[in-house]
């Protein structure tokens, strides 16, 4: 059996589809952000404070934005600053940053605009194949996470 055209294509490597996949789904997203006049790296911001609980330390926050967006620590705290002076978070006395009313109103209008473009793209995609796709990519993540801390 002969084996033409596409099919004898090498296969991209994990890195190159997944930051193939990424820059697509970043320039969808891009779009979806302008709309709304929050910049990609805002945006950034409030979903490390999202997935941090919506109210940790100034320092705890400064520290993951550092680590996941490879900011240095100036460049963190600018950005925690931004968050906050877009009303997407608000400072506490007692240290805290915390989601603000706008904030979650904002990520929940990105994310219904998103699934609104997305959701048809990933229905043609079978469940299976999609949820099999994110444990991969969280195994992953945690498997790199932890190979960097080793270094």
């Amino acid at each position: 059996m002969t084996i033409t055209g596409e099919d004898t294509r090498p296969r991209p490597l994990i890195g190159q589809a997944v930051g193939q996949a990424q820059a697509s789904l970043t320039r969808l997203l891009t779009g979806i952000l302008a709309g709304t006049g929050t910049s990609y790296p805002v945006w950034l911001g409030l979903q490390r404070l999202n997935a941090l609980g919506g109210q940790p330390s100034r320092e705890a926050y400064e520290a993951d934005l550092s680590y996941w967006l490879q900011l240095d620590g100036p460049a963190a705290a600018r950005l925690a600053g931004d968050v906050v002076a877009a009303g997407l978070a608000a400072s506490g006395d007692d240290g805290s940053i915390a989601l603000s009313a706008g904030g979650r109103a904002l990520r929940e209008e990105v994310l219904a605009t998103s699934a609104k473009v997305t959701g048809p793209m990933l229905a043609t995609i079978d469940g299976a194949d999609l949820d099999t796709t994110i444990r991969t990519l969280e195994k992953i993540t945690r498997l790199a996470n932890t190979t960097e801390g080793n270094r």
